[in-house]
């Protein structure tokens, strides 16, 4: 689901604009939301953002917000997004202990994830742990880390609460259909005038390099 947002507006150093965050002598306190970390540059994950954590949220100059849990998302967050025109894209998994999480529904929020134009990006569900953690761990095996240090990583934020079924997940879940999806949309423009540009796809790509070379 993809809500679109409206008019973008900025807090003010004393906490102004929707009345959030903690402010002490006229200067804003930061709080980041809770397990809040830095997945790549302008890819960000955490648990879920209170109204306190608004104006740390400012900082990151946020595009896009995605959000993996079925409730509705609440008002006063939906606002703050209004606010700032952040997109929001809502993909529903069940935060249930025996919970099966949807290959599909993780395969359409790392499309949304990877895709440029949506970062800088926030990743997160309640906790920032099983759910998010599920959706990176995908990331990084699309980003050919070995199966062990995706598996670590997702223990590192879930704790002693590591779940037996997202480590299964994250092992099964095949990334290739997702690779040659990429691969098929790589493209350049050619020709000798702007009448005569073309899309060349990867194939037509590695042939021209090779006659070039000749």
């Amino acid at each position: 689901m993809i809500m679109n947002q409206g008019e973008n507006k900025q807090l003010d150093d004393g906490g102004g604009g929707n009345g959030s965050g903690d402010s002490v002598a006229g200067l804003t306190t930061y709080h980041p939301p809770i397990n809040f970390a830095t997945v790549e540059d302008r890819i960000y994950r955490s648990g879920f953002p209170q109204p306190r954590d608004f104006p740390y949220l400012d900082t990151l100059q946020l595009r896009s917000v995605i959000y993996l849990c079925t409730e509705p998302y609440p008002t006063e967050n939906l606002e703050f997004l209004n606010s700032r025109n952040i997109r929001l894209f809502q993909f529903g998994i069940d935060g249930t202990k025996d919970a099966k999480i949807s290959k599909s529904t993780i395969t359409d929020a790392l499309k949304v994830l990877i895709d440029f134009r949506n970062h800088p990006v926030l990743i997160h569900c309640k906790r920032g742990k099983h759910r998010t953690g599920c959706l990176v761990g995908c990331l990084r095996k699309l980003q050919n880390w070995c199966l062990s240090s995706v598996l670590e990583e997702y223990k590192v934020y879930a704790g002693e609460k590591s779940r037996d079924m997202d480590l299964k997940f994250l092992e099964t879940y095949d990334v290739s259909y997702l690779r040659q999806c990429l691969h098929s949309i790589i493209y350049q423009y050619h020709g000798y005038g702007s009448k005569k540009r073309r899309l060349l796809y990867k194939e037509d790509v590695q042939h021209k390099s090779r006659i070039s070379s000749v």
